[in-house]
């Protein structure tokens, strides 16, 4: 089969955009934490463009998306250190991705989400985790946790045979993380002195310029899930874009409602949740479904942030609220939205579709217990080993002093 170099430069332009969101996320979190914490964030995300790209090549790739379409819960060995992943597409991934690119460029742009997914969990345990600890966690984390769940739903596994539908991650990276991000802080317990004293972003400029090269590359993230230049893309790309104006403005507004001002964090915060909520859906769904995903998503992930009050956990920036309950609505309201006119591969129509009914949104419920439940499940078992042998916390001293000087003898300001 001929390869299609529209579709490859599309997929390449991709990969950089999505590689590039980690620089952005490593920034958006960067600017909410204390100024002595600054460079251990940069350095906890940065870190998994290192370590996460290397295991992906030796051994994540092969877990991920061996074994194409098997149905099962794992994939296999079969491309174990990159073997046989060249410039020619195999029959069975021209098939599944409806386009003909290079196999390297495809595991290369998966490589990326492989990458962000573990960096987004450091924005809960923000100011008191290990630097080792936590490079012991996200390689294993990739292995056990990340690759199974993304077979079962990216690669054509029980989860994707079933029914659901994922266009760019709502479970595999957003639910999956936030529910990682919740065991990892009930084991690591809360910040020295939280909720008493206060912990105010100390370069909020940060968190805004994060904020903008999230929602840039966020177009790779979910336009690029096509897998193609052509129509899905370009509505991918548009409901990406809308999804997150209206849910900082549901966000701003509800806020605004409740403690009488907008904030700039709020609109940072707002448009990140309504490009979580959109990822499982960009598409799949119209335009205006796009709209009122994004607006939800704002409204109901500014009101999740009370949970952490209610329960007294500690995520310290709010990874729970905006990626576990973003990307669990957005992967809801699919089975309301899904349209088979946007996309073929809609077989089952949403249920405020036409001709639609509750199927799709039966498995995107199942989906969800499924990627929680194990996210959660693992993760905190993992956590939990960790801190028993090494201890996943720095000691209060160090917490005082700060992450850049205990953990890496640097500051990030003179």
């Amino acid at each position: 089969m001929e390869l299609n170099s529209g579709d490859i430069a599309w997929v390449l332009t991709s990969t950089s955009l999505v590689l590039f969101m980690t620089a952005g996320l490593a920034f958006f979190y960067g600017g909410m934490v204390r100024s002595k914490n600054m460079l251990g964030m940069l350095m906890q995300n940065f870190f998994a463009m290192g370590l996460i790209g290397v295991i992906w090549v030796v051994v994540g790739f092969s877990l991920a998306f061996g074994n194409l379409g098997n149905e099962g819960f794992i994939g296999n060995f079969d491309f174990l250190g990159f073997k046989d992943v060249g410039q020619t597409l195999p029959p069975e991934f021209a098939e599944f991705t409806g386009s003909v690119f290079p196999l390297i460029l495809f595991a290369a742009f998966q490589m990326t989400f492989a990458i962000i997914t573990p960096a987004l969990i450091t924005g809960a345990t923000a100011d008191r985790l290990k630097f080792g600890a936590y490079a012991v966690f996200i390689g294993i984390w990739l292995i056990v946790v990340y690759a199974p769940l993304a077979h079962m739903v990216f690669a054509g596994g029980w989860l994707a045979s079933m029914g659901a539908l994922d266009f760019a991650g709502g479970a595999v990276v957003h639910m999956n993380a936030g529910a990682a991000a919740l065991a990892v802080v009930l084991i690591i317990g809360k910040r020295k002195g939280w909720p008493h004293e206060p912990m105010p972003p100390h370069n909020l400029p940060w968190t805004l310029i994060g904020t903008g090269i999230l929602w840039f590359g966020w177009a790779g993230f979910n336009a690029g899930s096509a897998l193609g230049a052509n129509g899905v893309a370009s509505q991918a790309l548009l409901n990406t874009f809308v999804a997150a104006s209206a849910a900082m403005l549901g966000w701003l507004l509800v806020e605004r409602l409740k403690d009488g001002h907008a904030t700039t964090l709020g609109a940072a915060s707002g448009a990140v949740a309504g490009l979580v909520a959109i990822t499982p859906c960009a598409g799949f769904v119209g335009s205006m479904p796009a709209i009122i995903i994004g607006f939800a998503a704002g409204a109901v992930c500014f009101l999740a942030l009370g949970l952490k009050k209610a329960f007294q956990f500690d995520d310290a920036l709010d990874v729970i609220a905006v990626h576990l309950i973003g990307g669990l609505l957005g992967t809801l309201m699919l089975g309301l939205f899904a349209d088979p006119k946007v996309n073929g591969l809609v077989t089952n129509p949403g249920l405020f579709i036409t001709d639609g009914g509750g199927e799709l949104l039966k498995d995107q419920a199942v989906a969800a217990v499924v990627t929680i439940a194990y996210s959660f499940v693992v993760s905190f078992i993992l956590a939990k080993a960790i801190d028993l042998v090494m201890g996943l916390r720095v000691t209060e001293d160090e917490e005082d002093l700060g992450l850049d000087q205990t953990q890496h003898a640097e500051s990030a300001y003179t």
